[in-house]
């Protein structure tokens, strides 16, 4: 946690490469920015004249329809130069192509990044209409207080928080070793500072920004997937339920590709137009987006598989399993298909999402708790991973899985401090910010244990009562 108050520490000064505390609704970086519809068109873009930007109560601002549009409309077309991307073969300051190289892939948005606080830097940039519309600040947990990262109270996400700190505060330095004694126009940042605070807020406009889209084309004609700011574009927000979709194709009067939003339903006067950032969990949402998704179906918490801690967790279903850390050498056999044992195994499980149970751990317990290789032997991996398959081993073995299934839920949910009653009777005492999203987000990851839990038994009950149903016919 101190590395995420070292990177808050800093914001207490306001430069003009630096991030401010966060707010509900972030002011753009300067008072009144240009007209960005007015930009994109004077660009060479397109704008339906019936699209305006607004504030709507549910979605914050964004992009909203001021009269009603057909289905199939082409709502935006960015040419070709519009959108900011980091491509290697543009960007001709050779010390930002080195900083580029230090940044791991899975921070991809801090290359990105570089660019953007370069631009933004950048007396007269061509990208300076749409920067200067930007959010001052955003809401991502690297720039909560110590506390409210506490508060989140759960270990994935605390460790990849921290993670990113650690990152921004080792890359600060790394940054400031490469800009010493470097003379303006040598500068990558026309001589401004950059602190691990201006770093992370790059890195979050392009995280919750930016779009992963076809760059050009290599020598075999496949195209090079790159992420791109979109102007305009990025502030449509997000629906599992879109109403518009992007899309990709080549401009008619050149060979350059352009990026088009295009009206999938017919959209109501004052609806807001609505993309589908991805089928991702309330995880990567708050990391990268600065939000939590209520009831996300494709939210789930992450497990470790641990043998004893399945010995637990059998015991307090009162199921009687020695297997778990000792399994038999077919057993073990089946575990390293499974990708769960052996030296290059993923012990990384979960509970949640449309699967209810990642299919490994589903059967790994069943071929744990199944004495009969031979029963085990009739079924390929695929059946025993999936919950759709009935009984596959058998109803008393299948009724062990789902209660140590429980029981696990039950563990997982002891972990969290508090309780999800205690956690909605803070948000009626007004919590707000950070603490709020804070709040929200373990409520929804304790209300996906839950809701596992009510699944997983109601497959317990049915079982229960066809197997009765059975013996009475019997």
């Amino acid at each position: 946690m101190a590395t995420s108050k070292a990177v808050m520490a800093s914001l207490t000064h306001l430069r003009p490469l630096t991030c401010a505390a966060s707010s509900s609704y972030p002011a753009r970086l300067v008072p009144h920015p240009p007209d960005l519809i007015k930009w994109v068109t004077r660009e060479g873009g397109f704008v339906h004249p019936a699209i305006k930007i607004a504030l709507h109560p549910s979605h914050g601002l964004g992009l909203l329809a001021n009269q009603q549009i057909p289905k199939g409309s082409d709502l935006i077309v960015l040419p070709d130069h519009i959108p900011l991307r980091f491509n290697h073969q543009d960007v001709t300051h050779s010390l930002l192509l080195q900083l580029a190289r230090h940044v791991p892939e899975e921070l991809w948005a801090m290359r990105l990044g570089l660019k953007l606080l370069q631009e933004r830097a950048k007396v007269g940039s061509f990208w300076w209409p749409y920067i200067s519309n930007l959010p001052e600040t955003y809401t991502v947990p690297i720039f909560f207080p110590g506390e409210d990262i506490k508060n989140l109270q759960y270990a994935p996400l605390l460790h990849q928080v921290n993670k990113r700190c650690r990152f921004l505060l080792d890359f600060e330095q790394e940054v400031k070793h490469s800009l010493v004694n470097l003379t303006p126009d040598k500068h990558p940042f026309g001589g401004q500072e950059v602190d691990a605070s201006s770093l992370g807020w790059a890195m979050s406009a392009v995280s919750s920004r930016a779009f992963r889209l076809y760059g050009d084309k290599r020598p075999d004609g496949i195209h090079i997937d790159i992420p791109m700011m979109l102007p305009l574009i990025d502030m449509c927000n997000h629906s599992f339920n879109p109403n518009a979709r992007i899309v990709q194709e080549k401009d008619s009067s050149s060979i350059k590709m352009q990026v088009k939003v295009v009206a999938e339903t017919a959209i109501k006067e004052d609806d807001p137009l609505l993309l589908n950032y991805g089928c991702l969990n309330n995880d990567f949402f708050l990391l990268d987006y600065g939000f939590v998704i209520q009831s996300n179906p494709y939210d789930c918490i992450e497990l470790k598989y641990d043998g004893a801690l399945l010995d637990a967790a059998s015991s307090a279903a009162g199921v009687s399993s020695p297997n778990f850390s000792a399994p038999a050498p077919w057993q073990e056999q089946i575990l390293v298909q499974l990708n769960l044992a052996g030296e290059a195994s993923d012990l990384k499980v979960s509970i949640g999402g449309e699967d209810v149970v990642e299919g490994r751990l589903l059967a790994a317990l069943r071929v744990l708790l199944s004495s009969s290789m031979e029963t085990v032997q009739k079924h390929d991996l695929n059946t025993l991973k999936s919950l759709s398959a009935e009984a596959p081993l058998g109803v008393a073995n299948e009724t062990d899985v789902l209660r140590t299934l429980i029981a696990l839920c039950v563990i997982a949910l002891g972990h969290f401090p508090t309780k999800i009653m205690d956690d909605e009777s803070l948000l009626k005492q007004g919590a707000s910010g950070s603490t709020e999203l804070a709040i929200q987000y373990r409520i929804q990851k304790k209300s996906v244990i839950v809701d596992a839990m009510r699944s997983l038994s109601r497959r317990v009950k049915l079982l229960s009562s066809k197997e009765t149903t059975v013996s009475a016919e019997g």
